[in-house]
């Protein structure tokens, strides 16, 4: 699977995350799509293999888009050239991923492109509709579209957002269709 980095400065979007009851509406993203990346700065650390942006960060792949204020973008240069192959985001300050039926935010961010995993920890929120869902870590695998939110983030005690202990919880509001609301009918003798 080729990861483009299209023309300096480039990113992979993180994509957006789904709720308990569905399935991602991004189980089947196209990673390898086009990136548009604005943002105040941009470093490329060549030497590292890595690009970080810095200030205002907004990320856009397909339908999705990721916003934060720094992202490190580790790549791979392929032998013999080629373009450049992004391997894994790393993104901190605010993380917000959004795509048009669901919304993530979290204080950190984890996209591993190679295995299609996104992780995001630290005051997590997911929205989709009327439904939201707390909680210090949630995973989403891209390839499967399933979700998961934990209580406590991995190793929860110095991430901020995170209840910093292993009996974390995860909390939810969860919007009930309206349903006629009709009297029962009096009892017949």
């Amino acid at each position: 699977m080729i990861r483009r980095f299209i023309a300096v400065p480039a990113l992979a979007a993180l994509p957006a995350i789904a709720l308990a009851q569905g399935v991602s509406a991004l189980k089947n993203h196209d990673s390898n799509a086009p990136v548009d990346v604005t943002s105040d700065r941009i470093e490329v650390q060549d030497r590292q293999d890595r690009a970080i942006f810095v200030g205002n960060v907004h990320a856009t792949q397909g339908t999705m888009v990721m916003d934060a204020q720094r992202m490190t973008v580790a790549y791979a240069k392929p032998a013999g050239g080629g373009e450049l192959q992004i391997q894994r985001i790393d993104a901190s300050g605010g993380v917000t991923v959004v795509d048009p039926s669901e919304r993530a935010k979290g204080s950190y961010g984890i996209y591993d492109l190679n295995r299609r995993i996104i992780t995001l920890i630290g005051g997590v929120s997911l929205v989709r509709g009327g439904n939201t869902v707390n909680g210090a870590r949630l995973v989403i695998d891209l390839n499967t579209g399933r979700s998961t939110v934990d209580g406590s983030a991995a190793g929860g005690a110095g991430v901020p957002g995170s209840t910093g202990k292993s009996g974390g919880r995860v909390t939810g509001h969860f919007a009930v269709p309206q349903r006629n609301q009709t009297a029962p009918a009096p009892a017949t003798q």
